[in-house]
């Protein structure tokens, strides 16, 4: 009997659409891993609807939730997946804006990106964490070495400004994995994706990712290329799904709601299982 594995979710949960927990549940338990949600905040739905209610717990709150668990002796757990991937901001029009106050960013460096051991920064966030600035390939290779350096042995930047020769409709990600060898040498693999845009804005995507990454790096522990393409399949997959879907809700050519727009998962369920392969990373 294949032996189980456990993840701890540390994440928000909306009672409507897929976000935190509820965007990263199905597909692990769809690759065969057992997951305890611990929900951080909960709301009536995410934040890009026009209205939201619910609760957001405080540090003691989650402490006692955590108690309860490991006076059952039941917190044994293989990966701890949380929101601090890290969530802290992102680039509209060329500018950077942080979703969370600026004095949190030492917080992340000093105690949680130390102690991780995959993070997925988007590019911005990779520049905030390391200091430096990403403008070429070499630089965002760079920068990497500079996260690898804080702790974690595998990042991988989600998105990136770097231009693609494909064109405009393509983004590049970039990931690096840092493998140690019995004898003790480390040998760095780098990789580079390149992703068909779509038009429109997902809620939940960083969620799915991250969750996804997680399953196909425990099943290809040293392999970040084959890890990475089955993610970033799966991710495409499901989002061209969902924007088709959305489209024909909204018809005639309107802009499709939130609502429309939220991630068609369970439809989704093969391709998490088994994605096909369309996108391919190239080692560099």
């Amino acid at each position: 009997m294949e032996e189980e594995c456990r993840v701890l979710s540390i994440q928000s949960h909306v009672v409507r659409g897929y976000v935190g927990n509820r965007a990263a549940t199905f597909p692990l338990q769809v690759l065969g891993f057992e997951i305890d949600a611990l929900n951080s905040v909960q709301f009536s739905n995410h934040t890009g609807y026009p209205h939201w209610k619910g609760q957001v717990l405080n540090s003691n709150e989650l402490q006692e939730l955590y108690e309860g668990l490991k006076l059952n002796s039941v917190n044994k757990y293989d990966y701890v997946l949380t929101v601090c991937d890290p969530v802290m901001g992102d680039k509209w029009n060329g500018e950077g804006s942080m979703y969370v106050p600026e004095d949190l960013l030492p917080v992340y460096k000093e105690k949680v990106v130390p102690v991780a051991d995959i993070i997925t920064p988007n590019q911005f966030e990779a520049e905030l964490l390391s200091g430096r600035k990403i403008h070429s390939q070499e630089e965002a290779l760079a920068v990497m070495d500079v996260l690898h350096a804080m702790g974690p042995d595998t990042v991988v930047i989600t998105s990136s400004d770097l231009p693609s020769p494909r064109g405009s409709d393509y983004l590049i990600a970039l990931g690096s994995q840092r493998i140690r060898n019995p004898d003790g040498s480390v040998v760095t693999e780098r990789i580079r994706m390149e992703m068909y845009k779509v038009d429109a804005v997902f809620v939940g995507t960083g969620d799915l990712f991250a969750a996804m990454l997680l399953a196909w790096t425990h099943k290809h522990p040293n392999n970040l290329k084959v890890a990475c393409e089955k993610t970033l399949s799966a991710m495409h997959h499901v989002l061209q799904r969902t924007i088709a879907c959305a489209k024909a809700q909204a018809g005639g050519g309107l802009k499709p709601s939130p609502a429309q727009l939220e991630l068609r998962m369970v439809q989704s369920k093969k391709d998490i299982e088994n994605p096909e392969i369309v996108v391919q990373a190239a080692v560099l």
